[in-house]
């Protein structure tokens, strides 16, 4: 029986699988969900949360971190590194979680340049493809589309 007043929860996996990649976009909680992630098999999680405390994975997960701001005024060096990195792991099938606050902005937009880049396409239009809602900064799309690698 559980205590009053103590609330016990079951642990809510939100990410989403994105298009034929071994490629999750989640949240900061997503992040942080480490029995999740080791559950869905990913072996690479991309921290994209300025705001959000970094994440404690376990030896066994690689952890990027990369913190970016969602609108225009990241540094073209720093969109231009997110995006080949990423692109990188989407070229080797790495699964990746990759993670913003609330999964809506910053990670779609990043993981869409990255899979515009190696499959030769807008960032629009992959953006398209997307399940679930999306609420992408229009400053922070016109900045990955500016830096996408070519």
């Amino acid at each position: 029986m559980a205590e009053r007043g103590v609330r016990h929860e079951q642990s809510e996996n939100r990410m989403r699988r994105v298009g034929e990649y071994p490629l999750w976009i989640g949240t900061a909680r997503d992040a942080r969900d480490i029995k999740g992630i080791l559950d869905a098999e990913i072996e690479t999680v991309v921290d994209l949360a300025m705001e959000e405390p970094p994440v404690a994975p376990t030896r066994e997960l690689v952890y990027l971190r990369f913190p970016l701001l969602d609108g225009s005024d990241n540094p073209g060096w720093l969109l231009r590194t997110v995006i080949a990195t990423l692109s990188e792991l989407v070229r080797a099938k790495v699964p990746t979680l990759v993670a913003c606050s609330g999964g809506m902005s910053r990670s779609p937009c990043l993981v869409a340049a990255a899979i515009a880049t190696v499959e030769e396409r807008s960032v629009d239009g992959v953006l398209a493809t997307f399940p679930g809602p999306l609420d992408v900064s229009t400053g922070l799309l016109w900045s990955v589309a500016e830096f996408q690698a070519p």
